[in-house]
């Protein structure tokens, strides 16, 4: 959707004068693309408007990677990547973890790219990223509704999809009142204070890099995990700035913040569960229950653990 020239609306939501979700200039700059360098800077393909600034303003918040927008430029970026381990090829324009291939030899890298549309590689980009062993993945957010700032961490889960495939299962949330600094001072853990920083570093990398970028809704994923080497690294893995898998948690928790003005914590988990008879707890908050054209049968709710929630059965 075209909100004014040059501007592009990311999925956002609205209702009664409240925006929930982002504006970016260019349309690729909402997808997971815009997280890497291309190889070979000053010549590889590239969409209007890309900002060759972006990922040294990012630097290591990133896992180690590539964007590219040929065939040929992928396979030599992914030859250029496999001696330091197996590299994760991820299709731009999935979500939910789906569309992504893990090789580890330059003759599965060529069969893979090979296979894919050549015209959408060209026109959407394709991502080249290395490949953690059993990452966990951290959801790091933030809401700017109604007069409130909420930040959030929390961890995600994967699922098997109808199709046996394992994808975006929810999300265990602690949302506090204030920005990304409120959220970070009050961690304690390491790895998860550099989750949070590493989400806040790619946060204000885009909108120096992208005028006219903004987002009332933000959530950038965060993998932490040993590559092949052995090595413990951290990135974040792409950004959401639409309604996302995280949503229902979201608004049910900016709900009780609203209620209680004098609240600062909430904890909100949202699930996504798939099966023709998926259960669903007691005083879940029911998104949707049904059969999704796309994905088959599916139910989505959030519950709001030591909390009473007014439409909960």
């Amino acid at each position: 959707l075209q909100r004014e020239p040059g501007l592009i609306l990311d999925n956002a939501y609205s209702h009664e004068g409240i925006d929930f979700g982002g504006v970016v200039p260019y349309a690729f700059v909402a997808t997971k693309v815009i997280s890497h360098p291309l190889i070979g800077e000053g010549d590889a393909a590239r969409p209007q408007g890309w900002s060759t600034r972006f990922a040294g303003e990012v630097g290591d918040a990133t896992l180690p990677g590539f964007s590219c927008f040929g065939a040929d430029e992928a396979m030599r970026a992914g030859r250029a990547m496999l001696g330091a381990g197996a590299v994760r090829l991820k299709r731009v324009t999935a979500t939910g973890g789906r569309g992504q291939i893990v090789v580890d030899s330059a003759q599965a890298l060529d069969n893979c790219i090979g296979s894919m549309d050549q015209a959408d590689i060209g026109r959407h980009g394709l991502v080249l990223e290395a490949n953690l062993q059993d990452p966990i993945t951290w959801s790091v957010g933030q809401v700017l509704v109604a007069g409130m700032v909420v930040s959030y961490y929390g961890v995600q889960r994967t699922t098997s999809d109808n199709a046996g495939e394992e994808v975006y299962g929810g999300s265990d949330l602690v949302m506090r009142r204030g920005d990304f600094d409120a959220l970070i001072a009050g961690i304690v853990s390491p790895s998860l204070r550099r989750a949070v920083e590493q989400a806040r570093r790619y946060h204000c990398a885009v909108s120096d890099c992208y005028p006219g970028f903004f987002a009332s809704r933000v959530n950038y994923d965060v993998a932490q995990g040993a590559d092949r080497s052995g090595q413990w690294r951290s990135g974040v893995l792409e950004q959401s700035w639409r309604v996302g898998g995280a949503t229902g948690a979201e608004i049910a928790g900016l709900e009780v913040f609203r209620a209680d003005p004098g609240r600062h914590e909430v904890r909100a988990s949202c699930f996504e569960v798939y099966g023709a008879s998926a259960p669903v707890p007691a005083g879940a908050i029911v998104a949707y229950q049904g059969t999704d054209s796309r994905v088959g049968p599916l139910v989505k709710y959030t519950t709001l653990p030591g909390e009473h929630h007014a439409d909960a059965p």
